[in-house]
């Protein structure tokens, strides 16, 4: 399988990564700041795993389990049945914490779409740097 284009997205936040790890691990705090969650997340009869309805239907998220090393990687299963994996890291800058999305460009996904997952991406970390650091 071919290697799929992808670009790392980071923000500074000026709160330690332990406070930025503590916020951001909780399924329940994501549509606070990520806005692809609108709705927000609910929990599964599956353990880990939550709801999310999206306008293409009902989509699966399951989260890494909580770690010492920053780790909030996450997979969404969309209604069709594509598995998305979204990694995402909250590492030590200084007194502060860089945040990093790498997004992958999926399969069939022209410039524009990935563009704007980019921007989209790129505005839902702004807002967590905002939530955290308000």
């Amino acid at each position: 399988m071919p290697l799929n284009p992808c670009r790392p997205i980071s923000i500074g936040v000026a709160r330690t990564a332990a406070d930025v790890y503590d916020y951001a691990r909780r399924p329940q705090a994501m549509p606070e700041w990520a806005a692809g969650l609108g709705g927000g997340l609910r929990a599964s009869a599956e353990p880990d795993v939550w709801i999310v309805d999206t306008p293409e239907g009902e989509a699966r998220v399951r989260f890494s389990p909580d770690n010492p090393y920053g780790v909030l990687d996450h997979w969404v299963t969309l209604a069709d049945g594509t598995e998305v994996s979204v990694p995402l890291r909250v590492v030590a800058n200084g007194d502060g914490a860089e945040v990093t999305l790498t997004l992958f460009r999926l399969p069939g996904m022209d410039d524009a779409a990935f563009e704007r997952d980019a921007e989209a991406v790129t505005r839902d970390l702004q807002t967590l740097k905002a939530l955290l650091e308000g």
